[in-house]
């Protein structure tokens, strides 16, 4: 008696070596981008559960391409079911999104069954993120750092003597905002400098201390504009 493997619905038929081709491949190539986000991820902000997320992902968008086949109103149904999910978590970094979207690209074409394109693709991408890694491309190399200090709020203007400290230690200066703390006691200054080559953070904090009495001071570095 011949025994039938094949999954028959109304968008088609595919065997079940199909499936299991397609979701092998999807969790192969997968695990390849993974690799390369943790292998190129620089800042502190890695989370094993994303790279998790991002295996599991490419899976579940090749699981989707095969159910939803070429059946146009079963898309539909599809992108409505869906619609419902509320993600919450923000994304920490713009080049997760890349990776978001490199893995639902993989798993869509190894859901419509383009093996050979989901393997090139990822091969290829993967090695264009590990060469842009290795040799550094397009980065700044001018650092600017942030630098916080607070003065007396007695009436007396002490931002020339601030200044006359950011002149003699930095490069360039700008300052970015005045705020009022500690109930209007202090006010704290921001600018944004980039500092002279033989001149430490420390330096630049404990100058700033000595022209403002032993007020606190602060230098951030590789802070991102926007969040200021």
């Amino acid at each position: 008696m011949d025994l039938d493997f094949g999954l028959t619905d109304l968008s088609g038929t595919f065997s079940v070596l199909d499936v299991t081709l397609a979701l092998s491949l999807a969790f192969v190539a997968s695990v390849v981008v993974a690799w390369t986000y943790r292998a190129t991820h620089r800042n502190i902000s890695y989370s094993q559960s994303y790279v998790h997320t991002l295996i599991i992902l490419g899976m579940l968008i090749a699981l989707i391409m095969l159910v939803v086949g070429s059946n146009i109103a079963r898309a539909f149904a599809l992108v409505g079911a869906l619609s419902v999910v509320r993600f919450r978590n923000a994304i920490k970094e713009t080049r997760d999104v890349g990776f978001i979207f490199l893995v639902m690209a993989v798993g869509m074409a190894c859901g419509t069954r383009f093996y050979a394109l989901a393997a090139i693709a990822t091969l290829l991408i993967c090695l264009v993120i590990l060469l842009m890694h290795r040799f550094n491309w397009f980065a700044l190399e001018v650092k600017r750092q942030l630098v916080k200090v607070q003065v007396p709020a007695d009436g007396e203007d002490h931002g020339p003597t601030v200044e006359d400290v950011l002149l003699r230690l930095t490069d360039e200066h700008e300052l970015i905002s005045t705020e009022s703390v500690r109930g209007g006691a202090l006010l704290e200054l921001a600018y944004t400098a980039r500092l002279k080559k033989d001149v430490t953070p420390g330096q630049l904090v404990s100058s700033l201390r000595e022209s403002t009495a032993g007020q606190k001071a602060a230098v951030l570095t590789g802070y991102d504009q926007t969040d200021l």
